[in-house]
Formats: C-alpha cells, structure tokens, sequence
C-alpha cells in the first residue's frame, strides 16, 4: 500500500469581519455590505446582501426571509431605485427574500432556475441552510451575459457546483467577484450531489482562478483579497481529498461514513453532515469516471472499492 497522501499547505482562510448585523457598510467605492443575522455553522457571519452602484443599484442575494433584513436593505437603499435583484443560486439563505423585496420596489429577479435536483435519497442529511427547488427568477441569465446600470458592469459566471445553477458576479469596474457560495474565504464550499457536481466545481475553481480577479466577495464571512494562491489551494485541497479516499480504498472496500472520522479529524461535528456529503461528492466524480466502483448509484450507504 502507497504511503498516505501528504497535506497540501493550508487554505490561507480570512475570518476576521468588522460588521454589525442589519448595518450598511461602504467596502468599495462601488459596493455596499449588509449582513443578515442569520449566523449559524454554515452561513458563518450571516448572509451578506451587496448593493452595487448609487442611484440605480443593483441587489445580490437579498437573503433570508427576516423581516430585519428586509427593513435594513430598504433602510440602506432609502431614496434609490433598484434595477435589477440578482440571485447567486436558490439556497434559501440567500433566495428566500428576494420575491417580497423584488416586488416592494418593481424590480424583477435575475439568475438561473433550480434544476430541480433534490439532494440524494430520505437517508441524506438535511442542510441547515434550506433550498428552493422551484426558484425560478423572472429572467435567466446566460453565461457571460452583462448588466450595467451608472457606473457598474456585472458579468454573470455560470459556475455550477455548489449548485447546478450557481452564478458568480463580476463587477467589471473594479476587477472583483461575486463569488456567492462558489468561493468563500472563512471554509471550503460544500458540493451536495446530485445538484452540486464535483467535476464541474473544479473545472470553474480554475476558471475563475485564471480570470486574475482583484477581490473575491463571497456571500458569507470577509472578502479573498489575493485569491490566486487562496484558490489554488482551494483546488489542492479538494485534490487532497480524492487522493485520501483512493488511499484509503486500497486497504479494502469501505463506507462514507467509515472514511469520515481519518478524513475531517477535529472538524465540528455539526458539520459531518455537510462532510459527507461532499465525499459523496468525490465519489459521485471519481465513479463517473470510472477510477472506483459501487453496487447501483453512489449514495452515503454504497460500499465503495477501487475499479
């Protein structure tokens, strides 16, 4: 049996954020930041809604359904017009206000629809976070589609992974990203199959590495302000991952849930769920392509072995 695969270097995580929830923070010339106080182990700090531009603003990820979210966006926005109310994917946390804030200032909703994929079978974990899988926004985004409004340009990144449907932001003006939950800086991005596909979470991983962004503003927790190395080791890490199970399959076939205690040693335990998930993930990707075996579909309970 090969040695143990050795740790990539650390994901240089950044978890320190000056906030108050329901509080309006200028964090760019082009971009305001409210969080929700809705913090928990999967949103971190709570759920950020940006607004980019004055005047005629646009609205990423309007959040939850809090009736204090929903009164301190329309505090922050007090005399503007809202053009256009953007969704990064259909995760509740980020989704479940956007058609009550939407209508309260005519704006319609961007994005993608949810594609429908229901996390795994009734044995699966059931995420905090919560999903919408009717979402459908009022106008589908193509990817590399633009919307602008005085003095901001955003690009929409279809990036599925997280989601099937995720799309990240770019705010042209200022060389950064919306990266929803595609990229965060406090943790890695859970994949929950079969919506989430970790093949397809990779390959954009290195796309949006490759687009040499200045400043990544994810959904949860502070900004990556130099995401080329914070991404490769995004990209090491889940390498890392996929090589830990190959290894640990060559002593003999084995479960999810027996590969999770070597796997995430010291992890929260409320965050085994998710950890499970995302090996089901890796498993789900390296069944497809052929490099290990399981009796039917992968699923949390499959036996796995090396093909």
């Amino acid at each position: 049996m090969r040695p143990a695969p050795t740790p990539p270097p650390s994901i240089p995580f950044v978890r320190e954020m000056a906030f108050e929830p329901g509080r309006c923070d200028p964090v760019s010339p082009l971009i305001r930041r409210v969080v929700a106080g809705n913090a928990s182990a999967f949103t971190y700090t709570g759920t950020a809604t940006f607004i980019v531009g004055k005047g005629d603003v646009a609205v990423i990820d309007p959040g939850p359904a809090e009736d204090a979210h929903f009164e301190a966006l329309n505090r922050a926005i007090d005399g503007e017009r809202v053009s256009h109310v953007i969704i990064t994917h259909h995760h509740l946390d980020h989704s479940a206000l956007a058609r009550r804030f939407a209508s309260h200032h005519g704006a319609k909703i961007y994005g993608l629809p949810a594609q429908g994929a229901k996390p795994m079978d009734p044995d699966a974990p059931v995420m905090e976070e919560g999903a919408d899988f009717s979402f459908s926004p009022d106008v589908a985004l193509r990817d590399g589609e633009r919307l602008s409004g005085p003095g901001w340009t955003l690009e929409a990144l279809h990036t599925p992974g997280h989601t099937a449907n995720h799309l990240c932001l770019a705010l042209l003006e200022e060389n950064s990203l919306f990266s929803g939950d595609h990229i965060m800086g406090w943790a890695t991005s859970v994949v929950l199959p079969p919506d989430g596909d970790m093949g397809n979470y990779l390959v954009q991983l290195e796309r949006v590495r490759k687009r040499g962004f200045a400043t990544l503003w994810p959904t949860h927790g502070p900004p990556v302000t130099d995401p080329d190395p914070f991404i490769a080791a995004y990209i090491a890490h889940r390498h890392y991952r996929e090589a830990q199970i190959l290894h640990a399959l060559e002593a003999g076939p084995a479960t999810i849930r027996a590969l999770l205690p070597a796997m995430y040693a010291g992890l929260d335990e409320r965050l085994f769920p998710a950890a499970a998930m995302s090996v089901l993930s890796h498993m789900s990707d390296l069944h497809a392509r052929g490099v290990i075996a399981c009796e039917g579909a992968p699923g949390l309970e499959s036996v796995y072995r090396l093909a």
